[in-house]
């Protein structure tokens, strides 16, 4: 029986008609894409959309991730290219192997791809908020002001508690409830990650992990997946890079210190109180992570109207690992036991 088509590959299909070539779908999670090879032409773009009933648990400030990318062409070093094709805005895909798939052990990073993420955030510091002319979707009062640090993590803050504990409560607070998540967690939160020193705020990519960096065949490195991209601490583009990576302890400290370097060659005030401010940071990093990672665990555990088995261990085990990570700044007076984890996950 031929599977039917997705709306998305049929509007692929379309495009390219008869002599193009249709690739995918790729792998991802919230989206489904297609590589378009436009007949005629060597150009290669990606067609996405995101998928149904996918949650979303990450704050979108510029409401065009193409729109962001036409405007940062000559400013940011290897970002994908924008076309328009038959009237859509369509990203070039960027040919090569993310961080991710490259056969590095101990998830160290080589020396000159370390020095292409400096150059990264070195270029980052340089696009401010009032030189970036692009549409918001957030709205002003979602906005902190420039300097404002601690504001800026607040709304990060707020945005995790209304949007994805209090949202999801009808379907998931009760496992949140016996896993010893309370609603006074996010108290506990705001006392131990504010305090921030003011940083000259910049643009942020907010979302660079190893998938999305792409190592093209010279070895340039690319950065992809713009959509989450902010304005506000750099710090915290430091922070999440850090999070989202797990450097081995040396090469995190190298890339803290190269960044403060960099960035603060270009803009000494986004780069006050850093050292101070890291770990606090990284411990909302840490929090952030309890709360979406029970929902995305409990639904991976969803086989039908059947429990997957198979994938049990593995999400009790790193559920238990988050939680521990964020015990602290969560203010956790205990972390659960595997069976208590499996207990509430299976219920």
């Amino acid at each position: 029986m031929t599977p039917q088509l997705t709306g998305v590959r049929l509007r692929a299909d379309e495009l390219v008609g008869e002599n193009g070539v249709v690739s995918g779908p790729l792998k991802g999670y919230h989206h489904e894409t297609y590589v378009l090879t436009m007949p005629g032409e060597t150009r290669i773009v990606k067609l996405r959309e995101p998928r149904e009933r996918i949650l979303w648990f990450d704050r979108r400030c510029f409401r065009s991730e193409e729109a962001l990318l036409r405007e940062l062409h000559g400013r940011i070093s290897r970002i994908p290219a924008v076309h328009d094709v038959e009237g859509m805005a369509l990203q070039v895909f960027i040919e090569g192997r993310t961080l991710k798939s490259r056969p590095w052990g101990d998830r160290r990073i080589p020396e000159p791809v370390h020095g292409q993420i400096v150059d990264l955030f070195r270029e980052l510091a340089h696009v401010t908020p009032d030189t970036l002319e692009v549409e918001r979707s957030c709205e002003a009062k979602d906005r902190a002001d420039d300097g404002d640090c601690d504001g800026f993590l607040e709304r990060l803050v707020v945005f995790v508690e209304e949007q994805v504990y209090e949202k999801n409560s009808a379907d998931f607070g009760r496992l949140f409830t016996e896993l010893g998540l309370h609603p006074d967690a996010f108290v506990q939160l705001r006392k131990n990650v504010s305090g921030l020193t003011r940083r000259d705020f910049c643009l942020l990519h907010a979302d660079l992990h190893r998938e999305n960096f792409v190592l093209d065949p010279l070895n340039q490195l690319w950065s992809i997946d713009w959509e989450l991209a902010m304005l506000g601490d750099p710090l915290y583009d430091l922070a999440t890079h850090l999070y989202l990576m797990s450097y081995p302890a040396e090469q995190e400290r190298r890339m803290a210190e190269d960044w403060a370097r960099a960035v603060g060659g270009v803009r000494p005030g986004s780069v006050r109180g850093w050292a101070d401010d890291l770990e606090r940071i990284l411990a909302f990093k840490r929090a952030q992570s309890v709360f979406t990672d029970v929902i995305r665990l409990s639904l991976s555990l969803r086989d039908g109207s059947n429990v997957n088995w198979v994938r049990l261990p593995s999400a009790v085990r790193k559920l238990q690992t988050i939680m521990t990570a964020a015990a602290r700044p969560l203010g956790l007076a205990e972390i659960p036991s595997r069976s208590r984890i499996a207990a509430a996950l299976l219920r």
